[in-house]
């Protein structure tokens, strides 16, 4: 069983964007690790963190609602198109990691403002009272505390632009599957709530076997902070890298080999390579036309959707004909193949 994001910010599955916000606030004061020190508080912080990232975005949401977490992260659920959802590649276009900074939420939510100056010292694990004064004070979105402080919070505007990158992966990376940390560099808000200041952070890609050129990771969120507005998605590509024996064809993989006439028609051994980086004894005895093709099963991609079911290694053969011959030899081949 996947994560219940609902259960966590103690809300019901349906609740509106409003209830999630209340939920959030609540929530994520009372298990502030600055403020609650008992065990667990951190973790359960961090879940509230990822709950809220998840339940707060429309198109997170749908998925979730759908196919619970493990089709967020896993890619959709069968038969999920992800075209126009941030997505692409079908079933397998949309891989959510929460990759954000619970701290830097919750900070962005309250407007910069401190959350806990309104319960007095006891804070949110200690003011008796804390866990009911909960309640639309005005602001209609995140941050949205207007008149707690005597001051305004900032409003979120619109969303920036998504910003998309190319993630080129080898083929025996796609194989096995592999981690990639990318290290961007972005502009992050300072504590006043005003200025921005420039920071690196290097984000994590588990990339799944068998993953298809075109699917996207989308890290939420993660582009430059500005005041008044939702920085941009992160948003990485893959594509496959251009290989120099294998071309890819889905979870198959072509291999090309190139024999001369008289293997062609007197029959072959070779030694196949494999994305594992073996090699596979194959032997052919009958003639070989050319761009024959032969499969061996079980030897290409992993399915991202069934990994223990592999696609096929495909050898096509690439008969090389003689650019000229002899008379002599003319005449041995018509004596030797008569009537063909």
């Amino acid at each position: 069983m996947g994560k219940d994001y609902y259960k966590i910010l103690g809300v019901a599955k349906g609740s509106s964007d409003d209830e999630i916000k209340k939920a959030y606030r609540k929530m994520a004061l009372k298990f502030h690790p600055d403020k609650n020190k008992e065990p667990g508080a951190e973790n359960k912080f961090k879940e509230i963190a990822e709950a809220y990232d998840v339940l707060s975005d429309a198109k997170k949401k749908e998925i979730y609602d759908k196919y619970g977490e493990e089709g967020l992260k896993g890619g959709g659920g069968p038969g999920f198109d992800a075209s126009g959802m941030g997505g692409g590649g079908g079933a397998n276009g949309y891989h959510y990691q929460f990759q954000g900074d619970p701290m830097r939420m919750f900070s962005q939510f309250f407007g910069g403002s401190d959350p806990f100056s309104m319960f007095g010292e006891g804070g949110a694990g200690g003011h008796p009272g804390a866990s009911g004064m909960f309640f639309d004070f005005g602001g209609g979105g995140p941050g949205g505390m207007e008149g707690v402080t005597g001051h305004p919070s900032q409003r979120r505007g619109r969303q920036d632009p998504t910003v998309q990158h190319e993630l080129s992966v080898s083929l025996e990376d796609i194989y096995k599957g592999c981690t990639k940390k990318m290290k961007i560099t972005r502009k992050v808000m300072s504590t006043d709530g005003q200025s921005t200041r420039v920071e690196d952070k290097v984000l994590t890609i588990n990339v799944k076997p068998g993953w298809k050129s075109g699917t996207k990771i989308t890290f939420p969120k993660e582009g430059d902070q500005h005041p008044g507005r939702v920085p941009a998605d992160i948003v990485f590509v893959i594509k496959d890298k251009p290989h120099p024996k294998f071309k890819r064809e889905g979870c198959d993989i072509r291999y090309v080999h190139k024999i001369s006439l008289k293997e062609a028609l007197c029959g072959v051994s070779l030694q196949v390579p494999t994305l594992d980086g073996t090699t596979m004894p194959y032997s052919v005895n009958e003639v070989i036309r050319p761009s024959t093709a032969r499969r061996i099963t079980q030897q290409g991609l992993p399915n991202p959707k069934a990994p223990n079911t592999r696609g096929d290694l495909i050898i096509e053969f690439d008969v090389k004909f003689p650019t000229s011959l002899t008379d002599a030899q003319k005449t041995q081949l018509q004596s030797i193949l008569p009537g063909l």
